[in-house]
């Protein structure tokens, strides 16, 4: 008898734990499926905007979920209510930064990578004096937030973090930009004196005062430093003289011919191949999207593509303007729905400048001495930025992380 009682016990204790598992599993998988249509619906591209389940515990029915959108965690307690689920929202940016939410790069090039520590795959640079928004603090990183909105890891020694009176302190600054390729400043008004820093084109210094050769400046950091007039400009004046045209953007592309690629590089110290295209807008004084497969989806398209979708080399001879966007996909016999994983810049006369192993000219032309590396990626797409009327491509004056 007694042991029929406990097998009755057993049996029941196993059936209850078997249905709390259950419970806990269809719970959990509602949720992961809740955060799935909100990642879909508000956050669809994670290299801009983040929804995310960081941790769960089915047992105790406790989940935590990452954001940057509120309407994502709005949707989500909605679609929930009626689970026993306990909904934890860590929103971006949080408490881990207090009150330093914003930043400023202190370096001629910061490297920024998909995940924290310098073994992380590269994915981006932001040059000296470009404002960042810090959203997270994981011990030695900073995860932040681009001017063209992408986020992702940067070592805490390469920013500036500022709470808000610190930023306005800063940005009421006058600025100067540094326009040769590469230079460095230095610790007094004599070349032969000792460097601050290295200095490539675009990196903007606040201005303290201006001598007859030299301009002194200060970083972010409040380190002193001295700029030969020569070398750099006043940024306000620099933005005046910016002119979005096609011999200017072909120019600055040029400008960059040989430059070594490399992976998530956009400055001329080394870029990828939509690092180049953005910074050679950037040169003309316009923020444009990151990478290739968000390029693609601004500005007005060029009709290149035969009736089969695929690519018509006369239709693109006739159609495409210089400074026009190339868009491949990777490998010959792509479909030309296939994601796009490389952009170029058009030259004309069927030629198109890109960073590919080094910043190059190709042709699309099959007799050209210089079309072998076109016969091995697949055309699905171009876009003209010149003149287009589209937010995505945004004079640097006009973007809040670089106005006054």
């Amino acid at each position: 008898m007694q042991r029929k009682f406990f097998h009755i016990v057993c049996f029941s204790l196993c059936a209850m734990q078997f249905a709390q598992a259950q419970t806990d599993s269809t719970v959990y998988k509602r949720v992961l499926e809740l955060v799935n249509e909100a990642k879909k619906e508000y956050a669809p591209d994670k290299r801009t905007k983040i929804v995310a389940l960081t941790q769960a515990d089915a047992k105790t029915n406790q989940y935590y979920i990452e954001s940057t959108v509120p309407q994502a965690n709005a949707f989500i307690e909605s679609q929930a209510k009626g689970l026993s689920a306990n909904l934890h929202f860590n929103n971006l940016p949080d408490s881990t930064v207090g009150e330093k939410i914003y930043g400023v790069v202190n370096l001629s090039v910061a490297n920024f990578r998909t995940q924290p520590g310098n073994a992380s795959e590269m994915a981006t640079q932001a040059i000296l004096g470009t404002q960042v928004d810090i959203l997270q603090k994981l011990q030695g990183d900073l995860r932040v937030r681009t001017p063209e909105g992408y986020i992702s890891y940067v070592p805490a020694s390469s920013v500036v973090a500022m709470d808000k009176a610190a930023l306005n302190a800063w940005k009421a600054k006058k600025k100067v930009i540094y326009t040769q390729e590469f230079g460095k400043s230095y610790s007094k008004a004599d070349q032969s004196s000792q460097r601050v820093s290295d200095l490539v084109y675009g990196n903007i210094l606040a201005l303290e005062s201006e001598g007859k050769s030299y301009y002194k400046v200060s970083y972010p950091d409040k380190r002193i430093a001295y700029l030969p007039k020569t070398e750099a400009v006043s940024f306000e004046q620099w933005l005046k003289t910016r002119s979005l045209n096609s011999d200017n953007v072909l120019a600055s592309a040029r400008s960059m011919m040989g430059l070594p690629y490399l992976w998530g590089g956009t400055s001329v110290k080394g870029v990828d191949c939509s690092g180049f295209t953005k910074t050679a807008f950037y040169m003309n004084g316009y923020v444009i999207p990151r990478d290739a497969s968000q390029q693609v989806l601004a500005g007005e398209a060029v009709d290149i593509l035969g009736a089969d979708g695929h690519f018509d080399a006369q239709k693109a001879l006739k159609n495409l303007k210089p400074a026009d966007l190339l868009f491949f996909a990777a490998g010959k016999n792509n479909n030309p729905n296939a994601r796009v994983t490389h952009v170029a810049m058009y030259i004309g006369n069927g030629e198109f400048i890109h960073a590919a192993g080094t910043v190059r000219i190709n042709s699309m032309l099959k007799d050209a001495s210089n079309y072998d590396d076109f016969q091995t990626r697949t055309v699905v797409a171009a876009k003209r930025y010149i003149g287009a009327q589209d937010a995505q491509i945004q004079k640097i004056q006009e973007n809040p992380y670089y106005k006054p």
